[in-house]
């Protein structure tokens, strides 16, 4: 339920980002000015970014049964491209985003508040036909996540750990007009984090695998 919920967001924002394109895109072709990916561009986009953890959380020393759930989130994200030649580009994305979380003993399920995570992320792309006004690709590369304004929820406190991760992508741009350009983007982010709840009775801390997918969808702007 909280994916489609998700997916519902995410897809009310694409229309209104396919409205935004629509009111860009040049009333005939010779208005277009389309111009190739080139060596030395910065590219700048603006997207509204699902955000669905893949999560697994297990407590590591057994004081919690069954699983712990991460909710999603929708977000607005900016993220800055930097061409080193036409088909490689360095991408450093920006944004962030708030999830309650919670964990399921099978009895119950307790409320371990909320957290913001800031995920700063630093991809090496290559982009396919980058000369053509369809041009897809796909990247890999480093994440730093910092996790913030943690709400301990019905426990006295939760805090979570800061650290590295690795992150896949894949996406597209569509030229639309002059340096506007339509773009859909998939990464896979990998992030472990150790959680440490003080229950008042006692501390109990768990390994999570949080593991979003980010879907994304905007619009770009290059120089």
């Amino acid at each position: 339920m909280r994916l489609i919920n998700t997916l519902k967001a995410a897809g009310a924002a694409a229309i209104l980002v396919a409205a935004a394109a629509a009111s860009i895109a040049p009333a005939s072709a010779d208005d277009m000015g389309f111009k190739g990916k080139s060596a030395g561009d910065i590219l700048i986009r603006g997207r509204v970014v699902g955000v669905v953890p893949d999560e697994d959380v297990k407590a590591k020393n057994g004081a919690l049964p069954n699983s712990g759930s991460v909710d999603n989130d929708v977000i607005p994200e900016v993220d800055f491209s930097y061409f080193l030649t036409d088909n490689i580009a360095l991408e450093l994305i920006a944004g962030t985003s708030k999830h309650d979380v919670s964990w399921n003993t099978g009895a119950a399920n307790l409320d371990l508040g909320s957290v913001r995570l800031l995920p700063p992320t630093l991809t090496l792309q290559y982009h396919f036909l980058s000369k053509e006004r369809f041009s897809p690709y796909v990247g890999a590369g480093i994440n730093y996540t910092f996790f913030y304004d943690s709400k301990s929820g019905q426990f006295q406190d939760v805090k979570y750990d800061d650290g590295f991760g690795y992150a896949f992508q894949a996406g597209f741009d569509y030229a639309i007009s002059g340096p506007w350009s339509l773009n859909v983007d998939v990464k896979k982010i990998f992030l472990n984090t150790d959680v440490t709840v003080n229950t008042g009775a006692g501390t109990v801390k768990a390994d999570a695998d949080l593991d979003p997918w980010l879907f994304g969808i905007g619009i770009g702007y290059r120089f």
